[in-house]
């Protein structure tokens, strides 16, 4: 048996059934395990904790699959753990009859299957193997996920600069069934959007602000808006479904910007309802400012600012920067959806910025809802590291 037997004192996170182990935990290491191969974890005492995907290159050495020692490591576990996940999601979020819905399948840790993500985009499932041990497992997986799902096909899209730390190289193409057309149609609440899944950011969809782009509708009734880091519309066709008068939508991808007027044409919006500019956001909301533009409604998503805790300080000054100059183009009562999606800036830290922000920029500004990742992006109370999203509304006074 290939074993992993910790310092001591080192089993306490483990303990409270948390998934990682860190490099420096490790005593020492028997059998000479390959990589994303099982291995059995026991404390310096030699008592049973987990079984886990042995990673050698990472400062995660290992990402635990079960605590419980009796548990097989084999394809009757990842077709138990698979049917669990895709079972609390099917069909949660649209109609049962309406097989063009999307949402994730597998959140890896927080469903159990570390660095494992599942996507349903209509017919054709996307999956990412982040990690040596889902890795590993590939072929079982995507066996397991056929049986289960009968997708027109499995595409994969693993991708990430994390990926060199595990020992992996990218991977995209196809892997079981056909590939995606290059452009795949998907509903959502009565929206339509075009989805490239070959390309795309993620997985070619934020699907993780589900319930966050239906709120946008309830505020958008005559108002102007801007939306900032726009990417494919998302956020721009509920507002202007749900009664916005005018949207300006703002990217650094004209591509991006292309597919988010077909969007917005998709679902039968006016274009003298919309206008679209290329460009970098916080360059042009101070050109806004100059030319004293007011809007009623500012929506930011942008990008992950802080890959790592070196880069959380500039991270945070992006996120005050944006945040203010949002803050300086509301009229009176504007609403501003602000988020971040560096999973490094808590909720708490988010929060400080944004009030920093407000004390900079001169206005009174009231937090009126939060806003988490979509349910089907769960948090797992024993992986706190799950929640990455976080977003507020405010009323700027």
């Amino acid at each position: 048996m290939k074993s992993i037997f910790l310092k001591a004192g080192r089993e306490k996170s483990l303990l409270r059934k948390h998934p990682w182990i860190f490099s420096g935990a490790i005593d020492r290491v028997e059998g000479n395990p390959s990589s994303g191969e099982t291995v059995a974890v026991f404390s310096h005492r030699k008592e049973f904790l987990a079984r886990g995907a042995w990673s050698p290159l990472s400062q995660i050495r290992v990402r635990a699959w079960s605590f419980q020692e009796e548990q097989k490591i084999d394809s009757a576990f990842f077709r138990s753990r698979l049917q669990s996940a895709i079972h609390c999601r099917q069909n949660k979020w649209d109609s049962a009859s309406d097989s063009n819905y999307a949402c994730r399948l597998v959140y890896a840790e927080n469903d159990g299957l570390p660095g494992l993500i599942v996507d349903k985009y209509g017919n054709f499932i996307i999956c990412q193997f982040l990690t040596s041990g889902s890795n590993y497992w590939k072929d079982t997986i995507i066996n397991e996920l056929q049986a289960l799902l009968y997708p027109q096909g499995i595409y994969e899209r693993s991708e990430g600069e994390h990926l060199s730390q595990e020992g992996l190289a990218v991977q995209k193409g196809r892997l079981m069934g056909e590939e995606p057309p290059d452009l795949v149609e998907i509903k959502e609440q009565g929206c339509r959007f075009l989805v490239d899944l070959k390309n795309g950011h993620k997985t070619g969809f934020y699907l993780d602000q589900r319930e966050n782009r239906q709120l946008i509708g309830r505020y958008s009734q005559e108002a102007e808006v801007l939306n900032c880091f726009a990417y494919t519309g998302g956020f721009s066709v509920p507002a202007l479904l749900g009664g916005a008068k005018k949207v300006i939508n703002i990217d650094t991808s004209a591509p991006s910007l292309e597919l988010a007027a077909r969007n917005l044409q998709l679902n039968g919006i006016n274009s003298r309802r919309w206008d679209n500019i290329s460009g970098d956001a916080f360059a042009v909301l101070r050109q806004f400012r100059a030319d004293k533009r007011k809007f009623d409604l500012i929506i930011l998503d942008p990008p992950k600012f802080a890959d790592s805790r070196q880069h959380l300080d500039r991270a945070a000054r992006g996120y005050k920067d944006i945040n203010l100059l949002a803050m300086q183009l509301l009229n009176s009562n504007g609403i501003l959806f602000t988020f971040s999606c560096s999973g490094l800036v808590t909720r708490d830290l988010f929060q400080k910025i944004v009030a920093g922000a407000a004390l900079d920029s001169g206005r009174e500004v009231q937090i009126i809802g939060e806003m988490n990742q979509a349910p089907d992006h769960p948090i797992a109370l024993n992986f706190p590291e799950g929640l990455y999203l976080k977003g507020l509304i405010c009323r700027v006074c």
